[in-house]
Order: structure tokens, then C-alpha cells, then sequence
């Protein structure tokens, strides 16, 4: 999975980080609850331990689970608000020989201790009782839950602000937190405007269906409420295929760049045949990078070709990660010397760039005195 939204946010309240501790804190959480919302989708409520975990709305949750003599890690989006709910929740969709997706819905019962990273992402905002604005959000599936998070913290925060939420699914048994959108819907009249898309409509089906188009997209628009653009911010999430085709349908109604956002669900792999060496100096020879993270220092020596993350954790170096693609940032790290080169910079700001900030799972080094420091 893979992240951006309103702001930047830092990936860690500080006051859940102890003094001496520079990286990510790790939990053992209890599962109070495993709630199935959908024949394929369930949602795992753990307990909030003491002190209480931080977070803010949009984040996510990475599980840690020892499987096949490996621990696997795997990203969830918090559906919970920290405004509205006393438990840490995420939801989990099966996907299709998803190793942690299914594994999760079939073993996890009340009392089960899961261990986790703390709360991290940046699909998140500030909010504020004085704000007014329309966030019209685009959601695909489980692209919902982050979304949720996002509804429930709007509506209680801001209350002159409102959302309005396209949902796409393949059928209506499959769209998650129906009945609780219902009830939403109606308890916040004329703030929260849902609108259900389906693949494969029944007979009786009153809203729409099929791929949504530029004419389907000025008949929706049509229902909700014009607050005109710049109160008005466009937040997506879902499979790869949708968010490009509302990427497309939104830059058509030129709408501008810096008014979308989107959250990406995406999975990468450590265990990826090495990445053909990129037509830049130093890419095609080994390099020895110095990591600094949690109070130690390690060197390790970088092939051609393959990332800091992946030879680290081979030599058996534990830091932080999540998604492996490069998008959600819990790898980041900053080069204070020497030169990396990025397979993927969608994670990070211009401006982390600029200051020399790196993701070590998608991170090559092209010199010999490239020093990281984590956390």
C-alpha cells in the first residue's frame, strides 16, 4: 500500500516515541473483535494499549505475523477515527492467494496477540472546527477504509465542512460498511452524500453501474453540492486501474494537480529478482553504505542492482518497512552523504527530497560514501 494526502504528516506523535528510541516503536496488541463485513472482507478491532497508541485519521497499521518461517509484513488502513472510536481498527479484503489477506481472516480470534508498527502514513490531514471545505473522495473496495476514518473525523471535527463519496464495487454483497454508511447518511443529513457504482448491478438496482465515464461523472456531480474548487479537495483510493481512470476523468474537468490526492494499496516484495541496473554513474558497480538506526551502526556492501532494504535485511539487519514499493514511507531514512538513486519517488515530497531524504526499499547507491541515517 502506498500513500499522500492534504499535508505531509510526520510519520510518529512524539510523545509515543521514548527518549532514546529513534525508530519506529513496535506493539503486541490484543484482538478484542473480528467483525466479517462482507463475504471476502472482515475488520480486526484490537485493544488500545496504556498509554494509548497516537494516530491520525488515514493512517495505517503495519501486522507483523510469522509465517512460513519468516515474519510477513503487511499495511491495513485504520478505519477507526481517533475521534470517535476507543479501538484501533483495520480492515482486511482477501485477495486472491494474498498470503497475510487470507491468513488473517481464518486464524485471528478474540484474545489473539498480533504484533504491529506504529501508526504511519501520510493520507491525513488537519483538521480544524473553523474549516469549511468539501472533500469529494473516490473509493474502490477496500479503498474505503482509510476513507472512513477520514468521514467519521470530518464529520465531528468540522462542523461546517462535508463529504461527498463515490464508491465503486464489484456487486452490492460486496460493498464494505454498507449499513454503517447508511446510517451515517441519514444522521448527517446533508453533510455525508454517498453514491454506490456497481460492476454488476441487480435487476432492481436504483443507482449506477458500470465503468464510470465522463458522463457518468457529470451526472454525479450533478447530485452533490458545487462549494466551487478552491474549497473543495478530491481524495482517491482503490485499484491501480481506477484511481488512473478518475486521474484521467478529474485532469479532463481540469481539475489542478495539487487539489487530488490519492492512497495507493500496493504491495511490493523483498523476494524480487534484482532490478536491472539503471544508465547512471555508479549504478552498475557495489557500494558500501553506512546505516545509522536505533543507536547502532551498520556497514553493509550494496550489490548492483539490488536495494539498501533488501540487502540489510539479509544480513540480517532488522529495519523499519511496510510496503516495499517505495509509497508509504516507513523505510525513510536521510542520506547525510554520497548519492542514492530512487526507483520510486511517489513517497516522498519534493521538499524530503530536496533535503536529502530517501526510501531504502527502492534506494540504490551510486557512491561509496553514502551515509543513512533512520529514525
Amino acid at each position: 500500500m502506498a500513500f499522500s494526502f492534504f499535508k505531509k504528516s510526520d510519520k510518529t506523535p512524539p510523545k509515543e516515541k521514548e527518549e532514546n528510541h529513534s525508530g519506529p516503536r513496535y506493539y503486541d496488541l490484543t484482538v478484542k473483535n473480528v467483525i466479517q463485513e462482507t463475504n471476502d472482507a472482515v475488520s480486526v478491532a484490537f485493544v488500545q494499549p496504556e498509554p494509548k497508541i497516537s494516530y491520525k485519521a488515514g493512517q495505517f497499521l503495519t501486522l507483523i505475523v510469522p509465517m512460513q518461517g519468516k515474519d510477513v509484513r503487511r499495511a491495513y488502513s485504520l478505519c477507526s477515527s481517533p475521534f470517535t472510536d476507543s479501538d484501533l481498527v483495520v480492515t482486511v479484503k482477501r485477495v486472491e492467494n494474498g498470503l497475510m489477506s487470507n491468513w488473517l481472516p481464518d486464524n485471528l480470534k478474540p484474545g489473539a496477540k498480533v504484533r504491529i508498527m506504529e501508526p504511519m502514513g501520510q493520507f491525513t490531514t488537519e483538521f480544524a472546527k473553523t474549516n469549511k471545505r468539501h472533500i469529494i473522495m473516490f473509493a474502490g473496495g477496500s479503498g474505503i477504509t482509510p476513507m472512513m476514518s477520514l468521514i467519521k473525523s470530518i464529520l465531528t471535527q468540522e462542523p461546517d465542512s462535508i463529504c461527498s463519496l463515490i464508491y465503486c464495487n464489484r456487486d452490492i454483497d460486496s460493498i464494505i460498511f454498507k449499513s454503517t454508511l447508511d446510517r451515517m447518511q441519514t444522521e448527517d443529513e446533508g453533510r455525508l452524500h454517498v453514491i454506490h457504482i456497481l460492476d454488476n448491478a441487480p435487476m432492481n438496482w436504483q443507482g449506477y453501474s458500470g465503468l464510470l465515464n465522463h458522463d457518468m461523472l457529470t451526472k454525479l456531480f450533478e447530485r452533490i453540492p458545487d462549494w466551487g474548487i478552491d474549497k473543495t479537495t478530491y481524495l482517491m483510493c482503490g485499484p491501480e486501474g481506477m484511481m488512473k481512470n478518475v486521474d484521467t476523468l478529474l485532469e479532463a474537468r481540469h481539475i489542478p494537480k495539487e487539489k487530488i490526492f490519492k492512497e495507493s494499496f500496493v504491495q511490493g516484495t523483498i523476494d524480487k529478482k534484482e532490478t536491472p541496473a539503471v544508465a547512471e554513474e555508479g549504478a552498475a558497480k557495489d557500494h558500501e553504505v553506512t546505516i545509522r538506526y536505533d543507536g547502532q551502526e551498520y556497514k553493509v556492501l550494496v550489490p548492483a542492482g539490488k536495494a539498501i532494504l533488501e540487502t540489510a535485511l539479509d544480513q540480517g539487519i532488522d529495519l523499519p518497512y511496510s510496503c516495499q514499493s517505495g509509497l508509504c514511507t516507513a523505510c525513510r531514512g536521510k542520506a547525510l552523504s554520497g548519492k542514492v538513486k530512487l526507483d520510486e519517488e511517489e513517497g516522498l515530497s519534493k521538499s524530503e527530497r530536496d533535503e536529502g531524504y530517501v526510501l531504502t526499499c527502492v534506494g540504490h547507491p551510486l557512491t561509496d560514501d553514502v551515509v543513512i541515517e533512520i529514525g
